[in-house]
């Protein structure tokens, strides 16, 4: 049986590319092995938001997003206001939003420029789990895939016991081709932000 590959990613060189309808810029974080930006079973990203607009459409795939940094966003989908994306009061979680990536979908800034980030997924062929962690845990998890966004200071994550560093705000940690239950253990010197994605392919 082959071992899981473990990547560590560094916010330094994720590769900076335009929205596909020119109304930003996106720096992806990571996406599925043989993936590509054009093509890809799931992706996750982060954008910078400078002005009210769109947002481009993804058809055949569900979208989450969470606000990092600014004041928050409002969004319209489908031509129903949704309630504000603005950032976490200290100590609580983050907030994530699930939409269709092919609704139509219009963004307000709420009080300036912000930058979010972005989990995209086909659902025809993964089940995907997100959730914002505010404190130091541990959890078990037998997802294929399984990633950590470090949206904080220093962050360690710990696997099974053996520890891996994500130093730099919005470095990620990728554990993949996992078979059976893992131990994972989140710890930061400070305050503990992250993002925890489990991603598990449909059976054919």
């Amino acid at each position: 049986m082959n071992s899981p590959a473990i990547h560590l990613y560094r916010a330094a060189e994720y590769p900076r590319m335009p929205w596909r309808n020119g109304g930003g810029t996106t720096q992806e974080v990571a996406c599925n092995p043989g993936g590509s930006t054009a093509a890809f079973d799931w992706r996750l990203s982060i954008a910078d938001v400078a002005q009210d607009g769109g947002f481009s459409a993804f058809t055949g795939y569900q979208r989450i997003i969470s606000v990092l940094e600014g004041q928050g966003i409002q969004l319209t989908v489908d031509g129903r206001e949704q309630a504000p994306l603005a950032p976490p009061a200290p100590l609580a979680p983050r907030e994530a939003y699930a939409f269709a990536g092919d609704a139509k979908v219009d963004c307000r800034l709420l009080d300036g420029a912000i930058r979010d980030f972005n989990l995209f997924y086909a659902p025809a062929r993964y089940h995907a789990r997100l959730h914002w962690v505010s404190a130091a845990c541990a959890f078990h998890s037998d997802a294929h895939s399984v990633l950590v966004l470090n949206a904080g200071q220093e962050l360690t994550v710990r696997i099974n016991g053996a520890a891996h560093a994500l130093p730099s705000r919005y470095d990620c940690l990728h554990r993949e081709g996992q078979s059976g239950l893992a131990h994972y253990q989140l710890e930061a010197a400070g305050a503990v932000d992250a993002c925890v994605i489990e991603l598990q392919p449909r059976a054919c």
